[in-house]
């Protein structure tokens, strides 16, 4: 393997839960030293699995997955000697990310005005859950609350205007709101090229929801009509609409240009007669008796196995795709084709590459997560502690 492209560059991740860190994994993807700040007793995000209602497995996936090819420096930041040790090392790094309450950042040390004078060309990503001003700057936030609920998300998606409001899953918007940080960071690196000087960055679980949501949103602000979603089998429109299967699978269509395709459709399911019936001969007509076309499609998909629909759409070109259940993402051969999914070395365990791909520059392979503390005294040593010093810093609970 060659140079990594980010190979040299040294990313120092204070954060936890889940966006901030997650930026920093990319960054170890493409090769940067990164070095995981966490107190004696480990991040909280360590613990994760451990809440009701998580999956529940006897190894951490969720530090697996997040903190993955990145070293572990167990460090004490409330106390003085911990922030001199933090701002040693800052001193060398070319990123600090964290998502610490604003509220608390400088009572550890790691607010902006404290770092920023000790390197000119330190890139500070700060990522918040509301923004950084304000009366909610200082809110703790959740993927689930500040990106999900607050952006309108959990109210737009739900399967009906009578239904409870959807619940998201974990992580659900921090792993899309690191790619902002990560694209953030990147634009204050290139920045710096230019100018030998770092800069703040900032995002935010608000920021992420509103631009995930951003169509509705933008209809909105043009004083756009909604109409109130219907129930599946009250679809507008039965050839964007999804369908359940023989074997309890379901399919989802998405036949925008329906001139062309409606009569590939009914060749797929063999059910040409239906071009001649006059409630479904024009889009409008379709439009108009999208009731009834659903009825008869979920009678037609209900005839044949999920695996044969899949081989008749597809032989057909038709835009369509399935729900998937968590076996079949495990399993997905074009998944795996495309490298989506990466084994982590010298383990049995597989996991998901980050979504970015550069040409010409071949990715940093997924290490096993680090233990707490796990290179502590080598991080301490290159940084030019001596290692009785270090030997006092473990005695006094300073690291660990």
């Amino acid at each position: 393997m060659g140079h990594a492209l980010f190979e040299g560059l040294k990313v120092l991740d204070c954060a936890s839960f889940i966006a901030a860190p997650a930026a920093a994994t990319i960054f170890a993807d493409f090769g940067a030293d990164v070095i995981k700040i966490e107190p004696p007793t480990g991040d909280p995000y360590r613990k994760l699995p451990q809440i009701k209602g998580q999956p529940q497995s006897e190894h951490n996936y969720a530090w697996l997955l997040t903190d993955r090819s990145k070293r572990s420096l167990a460090l004490d930041l409330t106390k003085p000697e911990g922030q001199a040790v933090l701002a040693c090392l800052v001193k060398s790094a070319d990123v600090f990310i964290t998502n610490m309450p604003l509220r608390v950042r400088a009572r550890l040390g790691i607010a902006h005005e404290q770092l920023a004078p000790l390197n000119e060309r330190l890139i500070y990503a700060s990522f918040t859950g509301y923004g950084e001003t304000g009366e909610e700057a200082s809110k703790p936030g959740f993927d689930s609350n500040a990106y999900w609920a607050r952006s309108g998300l959990m109210n737009e998606v739900k399967p009906d205007a009578e239904s409870a409001p959807a619940r998201s899953v974990a992580g659900m918007g921090d792993h899309p709101a690191a790619l902002a940080l990560y694209g953030g960071i990147v634009m204050a690196l290139y920045r710096r090229e230019k100018t030998g000087k770092g800069g703040h960055v900032a995002s935010s679980l608000l920021a992420n929801g509103f631009w995930s949501n951003g169509l509705p949103i933008q209809a909105k602000f043009c004083g756009a009509m909604f109409t109130p979603r219907a129930p599946r089998d009250e679809a507008p429109n039965a050839l964007t609409n999804m369908y359940r299967c023989r074997d309890g699978r379901w399919l989802t269509l998405s036949l925008l240009d329906e001139e062309r395709q409606w009569p590939a459709l009914l060749r797929a399911v063999e059910e040409q007669s239906l071009e001649y019936d006059p409630r479904f001969a024009t889009k409008a007509a379709r439009h108009a008796n999208a009731r009834d076309l659903v009825v008869i499609f979920d009678h037609i998909f209900l005839a044949r196995d999920f695996a044969e629909w899949r081989r008749r759409l597809d032989a057909a070109g038709l835009v369509f795709g399935f729900v998937a259940t968590l076996d079949d993402v495990a399993a997905d051969n074009q998944a795996r084709e495309n490298g989506f999914i990466l084994p982590i070395e010298d383990t049995s365990f597989e996991t998901i590459d980050s979504p970015i791909y550069l040409d010409g520059e071949e990715k940093h392979s997924p290490e096993q997560a680090p233990e707490i503390g796990q290179s502590t005294d080598s991080i301490l040593l290159e940084a030019g502690f001596a290692e009785d010093e270090i030997a006092s810093m473990r005695a006094a609970g300073i690291v660990r």
